[in-house]
């Protein structure tokens, strides 16, 4: 079987250009989809928002008092329990 060379990605100015770019070309055109390639992004942050949650006083020492234990910040340990019981969700659906 002879191998495809594969079109070179334009460079791109901005991300609006390359999203109009993608909307109208073939993916296929330009990768070998049968040679997946793991790419590793180190610096890449994920998208955060700021929210506000209204919770009892109890509540909220005890989940402190949690965190505290386990030596991390009260709100990061909210954020991995909200994952987990997600997470834990949808393998039930």
């Amino acid at each position: 079987m002879k191998k495809q060379i594969k079109k070179p990605i334009p460079k791109f100015k901005t991300e609006a250009q390359e999203r109009q770019f993608w909307e109208t070309h073939d993916l296929t055109d330009y990768f070998d989809l049968s040679k997946p390639v793991r790419v590793s992004m180190p610096n890449l942050k994920p998208t955060t928002a700021s929210i506000s949650i209204r919770l009892s006083q109890n509540v909220l020492e005890k989940i402190k008092a949690q965190a505290n234990k386990m030596d991390v910040p009260y709100q990061s340990l909210m954020k991995v329990w909200l994952n987990e019981k997600l997470d834990e969700s949808f393998r039930q659906t």
